[in-house]
């Protein structure tokens, strides 16, 4: 909802109050019949009439659903269903019935126009926003270009075109002037190519006559720089759009505070039960407020103050205006007319004039259109394209080959370290045993177990036999078996050792040498184990590998998707970044305007309050895209507050205080 509805809304429901003020009852229905309408006391006539009039008013009301001001054409369209404009309807009665039109039927006229009033009233305010709104981005434009001789060159490089055309036209008026008192005489037939000759070589002399005169007048411009002409330029538009924009915003104010005033408590209500026609010279005089203001903005020629005077002055010099509000009931067709009459002026001629004005003033003023702007880039785009197509033929076959090389590298990147790793992963997950980590087979380890075991036992039976002769039972080789398991080799060491005090005899017999063998197999099935227990240490840290190993891929992948995302939309940080950024400026903008204006009766004039509410509205915007729907609410409380011209400069400044800590989350 914008701060425009909510405006049109508030007057709406205060016409509804005054006019329920007047019926102790509802209207007829639309659905009544010829029955009802005959005890009622109402014609047939005055039924269809009725009805007409109220179709038309639920057109115009805002409490339809609607979400924007109506526009002129829908305005007019309402009036015109009601046969309300060119012949008033009830001087059309007059004219063809002998019966004056009911009381009832004047109350539904008045309320039709006041509710029409009402949307034109909201549709002038939104467009002297619209109009004000993008006025600061033209003079923040010119600041750029002042603040720069390199800006300030570029913007002469770019009106360069328009500079010549306009000198050429005015050098070819010129000439015209003064070749009109010298206009060549009837020649006959045989001296006209001699005529023509001298006709032309006159018109190249005036010509270089008009441009050498020009140069003498400029001659004083040469001796600073050419920037500073440019430099003068420039803070003369800057300086009319300045007036402009307070013109424009100065009208806002004086539209939203003295437009349509009308106050809906129960005072106002019994006092209009009394005097039938006080908010009817409102509405009267707020289409004459509209009309002298549409009039008179697009006139720069006297600043915010003289304006504000102008305005109250035609309006208390209207003569029309004057008599229509001292006339009594017998005068209420009269001033019907009269508000029908300028309203559907204000429609149809001062609201699309003033549009026309001012679009004229911003294209005259403000900063330059694109095609001016980017004339300079897109020429040497022009110029440079045939060269950039014949590169591109020429290198057509390595221009083809790199992108199939890139087209291949990402689809290889893609499979091998993105889907391959998660790939693995999800078979950790899943016990899947293509997935498991392992640096040796358990059967390894098993089958060089057992050959050691073996080994020993055979090594120990044959030393038993030959040092005791006496071969060892089955208890004493289990204990050995039991002990090889356990890694020890006690039979094999002891016997080793003894070899070692004779070790030709025990290479010969062959004991030392199997001594050595059986310990190379020891050595063997200790680093086995050693390895097992790394792999049981790898097995156990299976997973976090298997991420590991994934993370290069998605990192990869996620940052080549932000930085896409960023080129080619979404932005959806630096957009919520730069709202804040909004924000804070807007409240900066409030308080600048609070605390510069000057002191009049401790209230903002006219032209502060157009711009503050110039301000609060686009903070509104940004602020209803931020806030949940309840916080919002609570903030439009205080922008109520904010906007009350009769609340006071203090007031406001202290409300300012509370949006700004009490909403901080949603604007800092």
């Amino acid at each position: 909802m914008s701060l425009v509805l909510d405006q049109v809304r508030r007057i709406d429901v205060q016409l509804d109050k005054l006019h329920w003020a007047r019926h102790a009852s509802p209207p007829a229905s639309l659905a009544s019949d010829d029955t009802n309408s005959s005890e009622n006391g109402f014609s047939k006539l005055d039924v269809t009439r009725i009805g007409k009039l109220q179709a038309a008013i639920k057109l115009v009301s805002t409490l339809t659903g609607r979400n924007t001001p109506l526009s002129s054409s829908k305005i007019l369209s309402a009036l015109r269903l009601a046969k309300l404009l060119n012949d008033p309807p009830s001087l059309t009665e007059q004219k063809n019935e002998i019966s004056e039109p009911s009381t009832k039927q004047r109350d539904l006229e008045w309320l039709l126009i006041s509710k029409a009033t009402a949307q034109t009233h909201g549709l002038v305010i939104d467009m002297l926003l619209e109009e004000t709104l993008p006025l600061g981005w033209d003079m923040w434009y010119w600041d750029e270009v002042l603040s720069s001789s390199f800006y300030l060159g570029l913007y002469s490089a770019q009106t360069s075109p328009m500079r010549f055309w306009q000198l050429s036209k005015d050098i070819y008026a010129d000439v015209r002037r003064r070749i009109e008192p010298k206009a060549r005489p009837t020649k006959p037939y045989g001296m006209e190519a001699a005529s023509n000759t001298r006709y032309w070589s006159m018109f190249y002399g005036l010509v270089k006559d008009s441009i050498r005169d020009r140069s003498l007048t400029g001659s004083t411009s040469r001796t600073v720089s050419p920037l500073v002409f440019y430099r003068s330029e420039v803070r003369s538009k800057q300086e009319q759009l300045r007036k402009f924009r307070e013109l424009s915003a100065c009208g806002l104010g004086v539209l939203v505070n003295e437009g349509m005033n009308l106050d809906g408590d129960e005072s106002e209500m019994r006092r209009a039960k009394n005097d039938k026609h006080a908010w009817k010279t409102v509405v009267l005089k707020s289409v004459a407020l509209m009309e002298t203001l549409l009039r008179n903005l697009t006139v720069l020629d006297h600043g915010s103050h003289a304006f504000e005077d102008l305005i109250f002055t035609n309006i208390e010099d209207d003569t029309e205006l004057s008599h229509a509000s001292a006339s009594d009931e017998g005068d209420n067709d009269q001033r019907l007319a009269l508000v029908i009459s300028r309203l559907q002026l204000v429609l149809e001629v001062h609201l699309p004039n003033h549009i026309a004005s001012s679009k004229i003033l911003v294209a005259k003023y403000g900063r330059p259109s694109r095609l001016v702007r980017y004339w300079i880039p897109a020429i040497a785009l022009l110029l440079s394209s045939t060269t950039l197509l014949r590169v591109a033929v020429n290198r057509k076959a390595e221009l083809m080959t790199w992108i199939r090389d890139l087209g291949a590298t990402t689809i290889d990147f893609w499979n091998n370290w993105v889907v391959d790793p998660i790939r693995k992963v999800i078979g950790t997950i899943r016990h899947d045993k293509d997935a498991e980590i392992a640096i040796m087979s358990k059967e390894s380890l098993r089958g060089d177990q057992a050959s050691l075991e073996r080994m020993v036992v055979d090594f120990a039976k044959d030393n038993a036999s030959r040092t005791n002769g006496a071969p060892m039972d089955e208890a004493e080789l289990a204990v050995v078996r039991a002990k090889v398991r356990e890694g020890d080799l006690t039979p094999v060491l002891r016997a080793y050792e003894e070899d070692l005090r004779r070790p030709i005899v025990g290479t010969v017999r062959g004991d030392l040498i199997r001594a050595l063998l059986i310990q190379v197999q020891k050595t063997k099935v200790d680093v086995e184990v050693a390895v097992g227990g790394i792999d049981a240490l790898l097995k156990s840290q299976e997973l976090v590998f298997g991420f590991v190993g994934v993370t290069p891929g998605v990192l990869v992948c996620l940052g080549l998707f932000r930085w896409l995302s960023g080129i080619f939309g979404g932005r959806k940080g630096k957009t919520e970044q730069k709202g804040r950024g909004q924000r804070i400026r807007l409240l900066r903008n409030i308080d600048r305007i609070l605390d510069g204006s000057p002191p009049s009766n401790g209230i903002l004039s006219y032209k502060d309050h157009g711009m503050l509410l110039c301000e609060i509205h686009i903070l509104r915007q940004s602020a209803q895209r931020v806030m949940p729907r309840d916080i919002y609410g609570e903030f439009l409380e205080e922008v109520n507050e904010l906007i009350d011209l009769h609340a006071g400069i203090e007031r406001q400044i202290r409300v300012v205080d509370r949006i700004r800590w009490a909403y901080s989350e949603w604007i800092r």
